[in-house]
C-alpha cells in the first residue's frame, strides 16, 4: 500500500529533495555529512567560547549565540528530511508542519538580528574603542541575545499562525523538503495577495533595514581602518570584518531571493537550492569561516587539544 494513503486527511505530503532527480542517494549522503560537520564544529565553537576566559568577550558571546542558532536551524530541517528519505513516509501532520515553520522562521529571523548586532559590536570596537567596554557591557550583550531570540519568536509566531489558518483545497503535496511558508501558501484556496504583501513588508524590516545598517557600519569601519597607523591592527580588523561580511552574504543573499521575489518568479527547484544554501550549507560554513580565519580561536583550540593529549 502507498504510505501516502496511510496519512490523515489533514496531513501534508513533503515531496522531498528534487523529486525525480538521479543520484538522490549521493545528495542525501552529502547533506548528512554537512549536518555532521555543522553539529561538530558549532558545538566545538560554543564549547571553546564557554570554557576559555580569553574568549569571554562581547564579540565571542554573540558568535556563540550565532553558533547555537545555526545548530537549531539545521536541526529543524535535516533530521526530518533524512527520516522521510529513509522511511519513504513523507507525510507530516498540520501541527508538526506549523511547528517546523515556527522554529525555522524564529531562528532565521533571530540570526538576521544577531548578525546586525555583531556589526554594531565591530563598529564600536574599531571606531570607538575607548568606550567599548562601557557600551558593550555584559548586561547589554545579554539584552542583545534576548532581543534576537524573542524578536525572532514573536515575528515567527505571527506569520506561522496566519499562514496555517488558510484553508487548503485539493492536493496537500508540498514541493519541498520542509514545511515552508511560501510553499504552504501555494496550496491555499483563498486570495493570499494581502499576506504576500505582509511577507514583503516583513522582509524589508528583517532583511533590507538590517542589511543597510550593516553596510553603513562597515563603510564607517573601513574608513576608520584606513586611518590606523599600525599595520598589524589594520590587518586584524580587516580579517575580522571580512569574515563577518562573508557570513552576511551567506545569510542575507538566499533569504532575500526567497522572500523578496514576486510569487510568479518562484520555482520549487530554485527555492530548494536557496534553502539548501541558507539553511544547510551556511550553518556548516560559519564556524569554519570564523575559526580558521581567527588566530584566537585556533590558539584556544590548540591549547585545549594540547592539554587533552598531555593527560
Amino acid at each position: 500500500m502507498d504510505k501516502r494513503n496511510e496519512s490523515s486527511s489533514t496531513d501534508f505530503i513533503l515531496l522531498g529533495l528534487f523529486p525525480g532527480i538521479k543520484h538522490i542517494n549521493l545528495l542525501v549522503s552529502v547533506i548528512l555529512l554537512i549536518y555532521t560537520v555543522a553539529l561538530t564544529t558549532n558545538s566545538i565553537l560554543i564549547l571553546l567560547i564557554w570554557v576559555d576566559s580569553h574568549l569571554h568577550t562581547p564579540m565571542y558571546f554573540l558568535l556563540s549565540q550565532l553558533a547555537l542558532m545555526d545548530l537549531t536551524l539545521i536541526s529543524s530541517t535535516v533530521p526530518k528530511m533524512a527520516s522521510d528519505f529513509f522511511s519513504v513516509k513523507r507525510n507530516i501532520s498540520q501541527v508538526a508542519c506549523g511547528t517546523q515553520i515556527f522554529f525555522f522562521l524564529t531562528v532565521g529571523i533571530a540570526e538576521c538580528i544577531i548578525i546586525t548586532l555583531m556589526a554594531f559590536d565591530r563598529y564600536v570596537a574599531i571606531c570607538n574603542p575607548l568606550r567599548y567596554t562601557l557600551i558593550m557591557s555584559q548586561k547589554v550583550c545579554l539584552q542583545m541575545a534576548t532581543v534576537s531570540w524573542a524578536g525572532g519568536a514573536l515575528i515567527s509566531l505571527m506569520h506561522t499562525a496566519y499562514a496555517m489558518h488558510f484553508p487548503i483545497c485539493g492536493s496537500r503535496e508540498i514541493s519541498h523538503f520542509l514545511c515552508e511558508v511560501m510553499a504552504i501558501l501555494k496550496l491555499a484556496c483563498e486570495d493570499i495577495s494581502a499576506y504576500e504583501k505582509a511577507v514583503v513588508m516583513t522582509s524589508i524590516v528583517v532583511l533590507l533595514i538590517p542589511l543597510s545598517f550593516i553596510l553603513s557600519s562597515y563603510a564607517l569601519i573601513f574608513l576608520s581602518v584606513l586611518r590606523m597607523n599600525s599595520l598589524e591592527s589594520r590587518n586584524k580588523a580587516l580579517a575580522t570584518c571580512s569574515s563577518h561580511l562573508t557570513v552576511v552574504s551567506l545569510y542575507f543573499g538566499p533569504a532575500m531571493l526567497v522572500y523578496m521575489r514576486p510569487s510568479s518568479y518562484h520555482s520549487p527547484k530554485l527555492d530548494q537550492v536557496l534553502f539548501m544554501l541558507g539553511a544547510i550549507l551556511t550553518p556548516m560554513m560559519n564556524p569554519l569561516i570564523y575559526s580558521l580565519r581567527n588566530k584566537e580561536v585556533v590558539g584556544v583550540l590548540r591549547n585545549m587539544l594540547g592539554r587533552l593529549t598531555s593527560h
